[in-house]
């Protein structure tokens, strides 16, 4: 299908200008380019005691200012290190001038030359060779900048709107400095989170992402078909039951960071397609999952800011351990009224119409669900400072162990930073004769009406009817955290690809 695109009129000036290359025997695509030094390493290079015979350097980036002045040329060449500024004579170029006419912002070049100090005090590469290295045929969304007296820099226009911004990605990240810094700051910290586990011992693993059964949470599943086996697979919603599977194979200590996939909404901090860090330690339980989690957060975040307290939302968060601790139990009776081993249904749907929930909302709640529902409203909230929230109701959580001292509690936590969940955690389920019957009770809850609920998996309790090692596991929304870490108020700003509809 051939498609006809409309183009501007700086759009088709700038094929002129390829077809004007072409002519004279340019490539206006390149295949490679020697650098010897990224723009960064170059400024570090240059000491005013050499005057104009800097060291010679050879530099590649994007042509982003452009500022003529008769047989002189200054631009600036941006690398993902840094911008440089580069200054061209027709008299050294000779023949070579009639390039520099054909350049636009935004080509990708090459120079090599001498640096120097400009009288302004910009250390500069003097130019004498220039090489296209690829040609922009579509102009970047720039925008004005204007540099004030005391230095600092202001963009007026440009790449500003959201969606935009997330639909194009690539242009996001080529104008905006600052956006190729928080995916950098995200590369770093899975780093670290790697780092940290391997030291202590934990195998990276990598499990199925298409699954027969999907299970490990409560989410809908995207659903799709594999054709040669004409059978139904699902996308995985969490890694959990697979990794289990493992410890019960004798590898006791086991991580995967990888994405998971639910069908459900999309808001501030849920992305259809995410990214967790799911952890399982043999013969340990959730209060050593507690510590493990405040070692990790503290020290990432030490590393990656230098600091365990920071400011967000104009509040300091302390993240120096141990982190505080409250009851699920207590602390939504404290702030709700209500006892939630002892309210009704009804009773529930009352307090969470008062305080302005939607009423049809309510009224299909039932039973966990319910219970859910007035923690996030009362209790979820208040969790500002690095807080777990410990010990649920045995309906919220069919993968972990019964409370040792509470039959009616599970041994679970939760980590809560700024009003957002970052981390959840259990002392594992092993009993496969439990977990039957738990697999049973959330049948029939999905026969109730509730789809989000745990499949039956036959295979998975044969693994636990060979034994699963008491074991501790702990899951960690790698998008929140980075959300948390870079500063940024919505998902989509940590995710390079985010979920959009489609243009049009």
């Amino acid at each position: 299908m051939n498609v006809v695109e409309e183009r501007s009129y700086v759009e088709a000036a700038r094929r002129e200008k390829r077809a004007a290359l072409e002519a004279r025997g340019v490539s206006p695509f390149a295949y490679r380019y020697e650098r010897s030094h990224t723009a960064a390493q170059a400024l570090k290079l240059y000491a005013d005691a050499m005057g104009e015979n800097g060291p010679e350097v050879a530099l590649a980036g994007r042509v982003s200012g452009w500022r003529p002045k008769g047989k002189i040329v200054f631009f600036d060449l941006e690398d993902a290190s840094d911008r440089i500024q580069v200054y061209l004579k027709r008299d050294d170029l000779g023949t070579a001038w009639s390039l520099v006419e054909l350049l636009d912002l935004d080509d990708h070049v090459g120079v090599h030359g001498r640096l120097f100090r400009t009288r302004a005090g910009e250390i500069t590469v003097h130019a004498g060779q220039i090489t296209l290295l690829a040609k922009s045929l579509r102009p970047l969304p720039r925008g004005k900048t204007q540099k004030a007296d005391d230095g600092t820099e202001r963009t007026f226009g440009g790449l500003a709107d959201p969606e935009v911004r997330f639909r194009q990605r690539y242009a996001d990240l080529a104008v905006h400095p600052e956006v190729r810094r928080v995916f950098q700051l995200r590369a770093r910290a899975v780093s670290y989170i790697r780092r940290f586990l391997d030291e202590r011992g934990f195998l990276e693993v990598e499990t199925p992402v298409l699954q027969p059964l999907y299970g490990g949470a409560a989410a809908r599943p995207f659903v799709t078909h594999h054709h040669a086996l004409d059978m139904p697979l699902y996308l995985r919603i969490a890694d959990e039951l697979y990794l289990k599977r493992l410890l019960v194979g004798g590898l006791e200590r086991v991580y995967e960071i990888g994405h998971d996939f639910r069908n459900e909404g999309m808001d501030r901090t849920h992305n259809p397609e995410f990214t967790m860090l799911e952890l399982y330690q043999a013969y340990a339980d959730y209060s050593d999952m507690m510590e493990l989690a405040e070692a990790m957060f503290a020290g990432l975040i030490g590393s990656a800011l230098g600091t365990t307290r920071l400011e967000r939302g104009g509040v300091a968060l302390d993240f120096t351990p141990p982190f505080a601790r409250v009851r699920f139990i207590e602390g939504v009776r404290d702030r709700s009224g209500l006892d939630l081993r002892t309210a009704t249904e009804e009773e529930m749907r009352a307090r969470l119409r008062e305080a302005g929930s939607d009423p049809e909302l309510v009224r299909e709640l039932s039973s966990g669900r319910l219970q859910d529902e007035v923690f996030k409203v009362f209790l979820e909230p208040h969790l500002i400072q690095p807080t777990f929230v410990l010990d649920y109701p045995k309906p919220l959580s069919p993968l972990a162990k019964e409370h040792r001292a509470d039959p009616t509690l599970a041994e679970r936590f939760e980590l809560f930073v700024a009003g957002t969940e970052l981390a959840n955690a259990f002392s594992e389920l092993n009993d496969p004769d439990d977990q039957r019957r738990r697999f049973e009770d959330q049948g029939r809850e999905r026969e109730a009406g509730n789809p989000d609920t745990q499949e039956y998996d036959a295979d998975y309790l044969r693994a636990l009817e060979y034994g699963m090692p008491p074991a501790g596991g702990m899951g960690i929304g790698i998008d929140r955290l980075m959300m948390l870490l870079a500063d940024q108020p919505h998902i989509r700003d940590v995710i390079l690809f985010p979920a959009m509809r489609p243009e049009g």
